[in-house]
Formats: structure tokens, C-alpha cells, sequence
């Protein structure tokens, strides 16, 4: 009887993690960008709500602004262990996979039901390469869609001949050369520093970072190109996820999946807002004429082709598949409008 009493409270223990409560569980996590930056605030909320859920037994202290690591070297610490989780921006590593791009492509998901539909159809695949390198993704949240800053106007691409851009990826930098100008590798906080030094021109981000790094002190024009919306992801060291309970598991993706839903969220009112500030303070926001998106468009597909010589099989597959449902999705779409608008038609009399 003492033994089978015994072997009870071994059972709950390991489903309770009991054994974690009594000495509790403190990571550190590392993130490349401000506190007032809202992926940092959705992160925030992220721990919060893994510290209720567990009842204050995992508590995660977040270190913004690449104050622990810098944003290159986040990805292998966690991997190595020395922090069990971290942001990083995904096409940050596309040097390790041309998988990690797919998010960047120019004009190919330049809005957020498009790019829902983009990570839907990449993710499985994401997942399986971080998984190989030992680390388990937890949510993705998008960035508000990348426009170009510049001192000067721009209305083709002679005009952007010859300017450093700041260029955070491996696509961005090709992207970069083919428009003409010369990528410049600068960290989101040294942006203010870079301009004002003449390190960087211009530079092809969000409203979000333009508004964090008040772009309107070193820069006349915002062009809303919504060029790609690129995602950051939060990631963890698979062994240090594999040591927690099951219950610690299921707790923690349960406060990933909020996140990233509420990130989302976060990421579509984020636009409007930050452009909206960037206009109040100067900026002045421009839409690219019709003979700069003529040419981006021939960048584009010259992209699109040099990508998916480097991703293979199993990238034309995900293009495809994305460009299928993204298709469906605009004929649904469309149709919705087209019988909204016969619905409300006045009938003759």
C-alpha cells in the first residue's frame, strides 16, 4: 500500500511540476529591440502571463534592446543554452536557410491577410529547420509593412543609385544592390547615430522603427511601398523546453499562441498609428509612382526566380501552395464585396 501511495505522489508530482515549484525556474531573454517598441511590449505581456499560469514558479526577465546580446548573436546563445529563449527578426537568418526569406520576398505578401496565409503555409517547414538546429519556435509576429526612408525624393531608381541603405537581412542587402544603392549593415538602436554620421542615406523599414528611432530628425519622406512584412519569432533551446513538465509545456504555448494573436493585433493598428506620428512630425508620406513600381516589380521577379533556385522543392512548394490560397482568398474576398454591394443596391420600382 506505502508503495502504490508513493508511486500516486510521484504521478502528481510530475504532473503538477512540484518539483519546479520548490526551486523555481528564472530564464533570461534577450531582444533586439526597445522597450517601447510594441513586439517588446507583447513580449512583456508574454512572460506576465507564463508567470500567472505557472504561479510565479517560471518567471522570464527580459532584456530589451539588445542590452544582453546583440541581435546576431541571440539565435546562438539560445541554441548554445546560455539563454533559454530570445526574439530575433527571421530573415535575420537566411544565411542558414533560404527558408528563413520567404517572408521578405518584395511584393509578395504586402498586406496582413497575405502574409497570414504566407506564415500558414511556411511554418511547418520553419519549424522542422529550427527543430534541427535544436531550437523549438514558439509564436511569430509580423512587423506593419516596410517602406523607404530618404532624405531626398525618390521617384525611380536612378534616384536611389549610389545611397547607403541600412540593410538588417541577406534579401534586403540583394534588394539593396539590385535598386542601385550600397546595403549598410546598422543595428536598429545606432540608427539615429548612423544617420546623423552619414554611415546610412536611407533606409527600408517599418513606421514602427522609423517612429522608435524618430526618423523625422534625419530624414524628409516616408514612401509606403509595403514592400514585405517580415515576422520576429520567439524561440527557445529544445532540450531547456524538453526539462519542463508536461503541464509547464502546455502552459507555456498556451501564452505563445495568445501572443501571437494578440501581436498581430498589435502589429495592424501599429501602422496606421506610426505613420500617422511620423506624418505629425514632419514626414511626408508618399505612395511610389507608377514607374518606380514598374521597376520594383521587375526586381521582384528577378528575386522571386534567384529564390527559389536556392530553396528547391521544397520551396516551390510553399510558394505555390501560399499563392493558391492567397488567390482563393482574394476571389472569396472579392466575391464577399461583390454580393455585399448587389445586397445593398436599391431594387427599381
Amino acid at each position: 500500500m506505502r508503495i502504490i501511495n508513493l508511486l500516486l505522489v510521484m504521478t502528481l508530482l510530475y504532473l503538477t511540476g512540484c518539483g519546479e515549484q520548490s526551486s523555481g525556474i528564472n530564464w533570461d531573454m534577450p531582444t533586439p529591440y526597445t522597450e517601447t517598441v510594441f513586439h517588446t511590449k507583447n513580449i512583456e505581456q508574454f512572460t506576465k502571463d507564463i508567470k500567472q499560469a505557472t504561479q510565479n514558479v517560471l518567471s522570464i526577465r527580459v532584456h530589451a534592446g539588445a542590452s544582453l546580446y546583440k541581435h546576431t548573436e541571440i539565435k546562438r546563445a539560445v541554441r548554445g543554452g546560455q539563454v533559454a529563449i530570445g526574439e530575433v527578426l527571421i530573415s535575420l537568418l537566411s544565411n542558414e536557410d533560404p527558408l528563413f526569406q520567404i517572408d521578405v520576398l518584395p511584393l509578395l505578401a504586402t498586406d496582413y491577410a497575405q502574409a497570414r496565409i504566407l506564415w500558414q503555409t511556411s511554418r511547418v517547414a520553419i519549424e522542422k529547420v529550427l527543430d534541427e538546429k535544436g531550437l523549438k519556435l514558439l509564436f511569430a509576429v509580423p512587423w506593419p509593412p516596410q517602406g523607404l526612408y530618404s532624405k531626398k525624393a525618390i521617384s525611380s531608381l536612378e534616384d536611389i543609385k549610389g545611397l547607403k541603405i541600412r540593410a538588417y537581412n541577406a534579401m534586403l542587402s540583394r534588394l539593396v544592390e539590385l535598386m542601385g544603392g550600397i546595403p549598410t549593415t546598422v543595428q536598429e538602436p545606432e540608427i539615429q547615430q548612423a544617420f546623423s554620421t552619414g554611415i546610412i542615406d536611407a533606409m527600408m523599414t517599418s513606421p514602427s522603427t522609423g517612429v522608435s528611432s524618430q526618423a523625422w530628425d534625419y530624414v524628409n519622406y516616408y514612401y509606403d511601398f509595403q514592400a514585405w512584412i517580415p515576422k520576429n519569432m520567439v524561440i527557445m533551446n529544445k532540450e531547456i523546453f524538453a526539462e519542463l513538465s508536461p503541464i509547464m509545456q502546455k502552459q507555456v504555448l498556451q501564452a505563445a499562441a495568445k501572443a501571437e494573436e494578440r501581436g498581430w493585433a498589435m502589429s495592424a493598428k501599429e501602422t496606421n498609428d506610426k505613420i500617422a506620428i511620423m506624418a505629425e512630425h514632419g514626414v511626408q508620406i508618399m505612395q511610389p509612382n507608377q514607374k518606380l513600381k514598374q521597376e520594383l516589380s521587375l526586381i521582384r521577379q528577378q528575386m522571386a526566380q534567384e529564390w527559389l533556385k536556392e530553396a528547391g522543392g521544397e520551396g516551390e512548394t510553399i510558394l505555390s501552395s501560399y499563392l493558391q490560397d492567397a488567390y482563393q482568398h482574394s476571389l472569396t474576398e472579392k466575391t464577399s464585396a461583390l454580393t455585399s454591394g448587389l445586397n445593398n443596391t436599391e431594387q427599381p420600382k
